[in-house]
């Protein structure tokens, strides 16, 4: 374990380039993701040094930890209650799909409290009409 989370450290100091696309300071609806430079004279391709670089193998994090949560587990994504079985609560951690409404979020939350499991993600359910009219009863009293 002690292995992994130097090797996590060393991931998130490593000081890489942030690949970016060409021309997208330019144009608003370029898409900020990585896309090969491939004109004949584009200068980033043939890898003049001020044109920013290019991915390589080299970049690429350990083997050991590559996908891992930079808190050391490794993530699991959850739509439903069920597919909480079977999860080890030392090595995986929960992620909750964005799809799922709050009611079932709220489930699978409480049963991943029950299993142990860390939840990535985790929401504070508590309803904001229940703390209005706490308030409201509060207000009342003084």
């Amino acid at each position: 374990m002690d292995e992994t989370r130097r090797l996590i450290r060393a991931r998130t100091r490593h000081n890489k380039p942030a690949f970016k696309r060409r021309g997208l300071h330019r144009k608003s609806k370029l898409a900020d993701v990585w896309r090969r430079p491939r004109g004949l004279h584009n200068k980033q391709r043939r890898q003049f040094s001020a044109k920013g670089a290019l991915p390589r193998p080299g970049y690429g994090s350990p083997v050991a930890i590559r996908g891992m949560h930079p808190s050391g587990y490794e993530e699991v994504r959850v739509f439903t209650p069920a597919e909480l079985a079977g999860l080890n609560p030392e090595v995986q951690a929960v992620r909750i799909g964005g799809s799922v409404g709050n009611r079932k979020r709220g489930e699978i939350q409480a049963r991943a409290l029950e299993l142990g499991l860390k939840v990535l993600n985790a929401k504070d359910l508590t309803p904001a009409a229940v703390t209005a009219e706490s308030e409201e009863e509060v207000n009342e009293d003084e």
